[in-house]
């Protein structure tokens, strides 16, 4: 697998071969990034799972507990969680089958990365999927 944020190739492709995200760290407050970075991802057309053990409902839609609760197939798992976290959310990514683990600015965990990459998912950490998105031109 490319490292993704050295290929852009590779992440456009990622990105525009993506329907589904689930937002791990999905907050229900407006003014948080995670809720900011889920509309957007909602709005350019993918379907957006939210992913919050203390929220029930964003914005009408049922809010998941975990990873392992979404009964679709889940594209890009996108992480709104510290770093600490990444390892608990890696397993849960490969254990449904995702085909990207994205963890958003300032979060990663070399390790947990690998082990995605060993399990044959694209990984990208420590950038903004919205800034990428942008960056690359997609339509």
């Amino acid at each position: 697998m490319p490292n993704l944020k050295k290929d852009d190739n590779a992440l456009r492709k990622v990105l525009t071969q993506a329907r589904t995200i689930a937002v791990v760290g999905h907050s229900d407050k407006r003014d948080r990034t995670s809720y900011q970075i889920a509309q957007f991802l909602r709005s350019v057309g993918y379907t957006v799972y939210p992913v919050n053990p203390l929220v029930k409902i964003i914005d009408g839609q049922p809010c998941y507990p975990s990873l392992k609760v979404i009964s679709q197939p889940v594209d890009i798992v996108n992480i709104f969680r510290r770093s600490e976290y990444l390892p608990e959310i890696v397993e849960e990514a490969i254990a449904c089958n995702a085909k990207t683990v994205w963890a958003q600015l300032g979060i990663s965990n070399l390790s947990s990365a690998q082990k995605a990459l060993d399990a044959g998912l694209n990984v990208i950490m420590d950038a903004c999927i919205k800034i990428e998105y942008l960056r690359l031109g997609i339509d």
